[in-house]
């Protein structure tokens, strides 16, 4: 009720089978999960990681401050809420982790070697061959692709990309950047370049092997 009095549009669903049968009828912006209502460990992994693989959704999750200690850093989630929760905060949240994507529909198709970057569709290509990148993998490729040659640090990753609140601190910035490279790199293929000691850039002018792949 508070998030329709502030302009948006939402619905409850009360199991995961219906949320993933939800997302692939409706068109949505961004789901979350109530941590309170599932197990903790396996199947909160498993529903969050299945609503991504489906669309590219934002996740928020919902949960209580006695279970912050045991949340898993390497759960695939954007943002999260602590309860009990003031509607303002909620829609602060939902505004900051939704921009990246209201923000990547007004740009330019980004194009580096083989890969292909499009932003009004949301969409990453390898040699003509759509990749499928979660939420954050997106965004987090699209920002160093749109930055070339430049170094970032993990926390300037942490800001650009989630935002200083972001509660998994710099670690994710390490896990999210592997599992990007899982998915566009390969033998001929290297964008994401490691700094020691600092951080990432994407490389500016790519290697012989990238170039003649294409």
């Amino acid at each position: 009720m508070g998030l329709a009095q502030k302009g948006f549009t939402s619905s409850i669903v009360q199991n995961s089978e219906d949320v993933i049968e939800q997302i692939a009828k409706q068109t949505l912006d961004l789901v979350f999960i109530d941590m309170n209502s599932l197990p903790v460990g396996s199947e909160i992994w498993d529903l969050s990681q299945r609503v991504k693989q489906r669309k590219r959704l934002a996740v928020i999750a919902l949960i209580f401050p006695q279970a912050l200690d045991g949340l898993d850093p390497d759960l695939d989630i954007d943002d999260f809420v602590v309860q009990p929760w003031e509607l303002d905060e909620v829609v602060a949240r939902v505004k900051r982790v939704l921009r990246p994507a209201s923000d990547a529909s007004q740009g330019k198709v980004i194009e580096c070697g083989d890969l292909r970057i499009d932003p009004a569709r949301c969409e990453v290509s390898l040699s003509g061959n759509l990749v499928e990148l979660t939420f954050r993998e997106y965004e987090l490729l699209k920002f160093l692709a749109s930055n070339t040659g430049i170094v970032f640090t993990r926390d300037a990753l942490l800001d650009k990309v989630w935002g200083y609140d972001y509660y998994g601190g710099d670690r994710a910035v390490d896990v999210y950047v592997r599992r990007v490279r899982s998915k566009v790199e390969d033998a001929t293929h290297s964008f994401i370049e490691t700094v020691r000691g600092v951080g990432y850039k994407f490389k500016r002018e790519l290697s012989s092997t990238s170039q003649s792949a294409g």
